[in-house]
């Protein structure tokens, strides 16, 4: 694709996919109102996101040359001028909080906190080992917070808990795959890899698979959840849960897969299906369907 869109990376607008959580989940897809402000969520949350990935960019563009895929990337490959990228930049930051600010719901303060969340570990915070990961979690949690919260709808604190290991267990993957693409020079490109080992991460990726699954299974059986979607049915959807961690661990360790979630979902037809048949299943039990 052209560098300048290259450089938005819109393929990571997938993640952007967590605002929507609440309108399933909350019963309010047939909400015009609310069904709107999350979509202008969403689009704020792809131009914002756009200039954070601009804004590393330019700051790692001397250290993403040490890296067999990120040297391809414009900045790094030098298709896109310093100047250039600073102005795309900027347009994607305006446009982002004026969405966000006028359409996107009642907590404009979400997508700020998300900016300087990034702006704080684009200049110093990715290099606090552990650390690093919560604050890429808190920028998916910022997303599930906007897509609740955001439009009046209560979280649940299942899923919230939930968000939280789904997203530190892509986290410390990401950094797995990091770690075995770069080998002995992954500290030359990444500061942080340097206090990180692999069976370090293998522990940490095994503790947040294991909340991940353990914690949606639980809510799938919770009271609240029973009570709130009138059927004790949703945890027919944890086998799609399961396979999906399952298939990810199997890429990230056999396949030098997981370094980068949004390219493996599109990628991978094992994990798309997963996704599809979990969306699907989970849309049918909430629209009515009863499984004994």
């Amino acid at each position: 694709m052209p560098p300048l869109i290259s450089l938005l990376r819109p393929h990571q607008w997938l993640k952007n996919g967590f605002v929507f959580v609440g309108l399933l989940f909350g019963h309010a897809w047939g909400d015009p109102v609310k069904l709107g402000q999350a979509l202008a969520a969403f689009a704020a949350f792809c131009l914002l996101a756009s200039a954070v990935y601009v804004m590393n960019d330019l700051v790692d563009r001397e250290q993403d040359r040490l890296h067999p895929k990120k040297r391809r990337r414009p900045l790094a490959a030098g298709t896109v001028g310093v100047g250039a990228a600073q102005g795309l930049a900027g347009a994607c930051l305006v446009g982002g909080g004026v969405i966000a600010w006028l359409w996107a719901g009642s907590a404009p303060w979400i997508f700020l906190a998300y900016v300087l969340l990034n702006v704080g570990y684009s200049f110093g915070l990715k290099h606090v080992v552990i650390l690093d990961v919560f604050i890429i979690a808190a920028g998916f949690m910022l997303r599930i917070l906007a897509g609740t919260l955001g439009l009046g709808i209560p979280p649940s604190q299942w899923l919230l808990l939930c968000g939280l290991m789904l997203t530190l267990f892509l986290g410390f993957a990401k950094r797995r795959a990091e770690l075995d693409a770069l080998q002995e020079d992954s500290a030359g490109h990444r500061r942080v890899l340097e206090h990180y080992t692999a069976p370090m991460l293998d522990q940490f990726i095994g503790i947040a698979a294991a909340g991940t699954v353990i914690a949606y299974a639980l809510y799938t059986v919770s009271a609240e959840t029973v009570a709130l979607h009138g059927t004790r049915a949703l945890i027919a959807t944890v086998p799609f849960v399961l396979y999906g961690m399952l298939r990810y661990l199997w890429k990230l360790h056999t396949r030098g897969g997981g370094g980068d979630p949004a390219q493996e979902l599109l990628r991978d037809p094992h994990l798309l299906a997963a996704t599809a048949g979990w969306l699907l299943l989970v849309l049918i039990l909430l629209g009515g369907l009863r499984l004994q």
